[in-house]
């Protein structure tokens, strides 16, 4: 049971220190909605650093694939369709949202925004919400 939870840690500390770097060398946040939104509109300077760091998101699920001795079962009980409207109101609610929680959780928390830690506390308390509901829903 303990290399579940070196998992999550690992996972956690990587993509902590992958946030850090990116800041540290790009002066910029690396939340995910952010990155996109920009390639939706007018091209900015640092278009191809974007298309890079939005396609390493698939490839590091390639590659631990590929190098995992237990591979990565994933299944989703939901349609495409309902996967489809599900991402499309997350990144619905992203833009409104002036981030994703990824930006405000990972980057807006260690930048200490009073923003990130409201809209991170409104993620977890809807989350929580849904959960318990559907829960007592069945």
């Amino acid at each position: 049971m303990w290399k579940v939870y070196f998992i999550g840690l690992a996972g956690g500390a990587v993509l902590g220190g992958a946030a850090g770097l990116f800041m540290f060398t790009n002066a910029r946040i690396s939340g995910i909605s952010g990155i996109a939104a920009e390639l939706t509109g007018r091209w900015p300077a640092h278009w191809p650093q974007n298309l890079l760091f939005l396609a390493g998101l698939p490839l590091g699920l390639l590659l631990w694939r590929a190098f995992s001795p237990t591979g990565i079962m994933i299944h989703l009980p939901a349609s495409d369709i309902t996967l489809s409207v599900a991402g499309l109101l997350v990144g619905m609610g992203a833009r409104l949202g002036n981030g994703c929680t990824s930006g405000h959780g990972v980057c807006g928390l260690a930048r200490l925004s009073p923003r990130s830690l409201t809209a991170t506390a409104t993620f977890m308390a809807v989350a929580i919400g849904v959960v318990a509901l559907r829960r007592m829903l069945g």
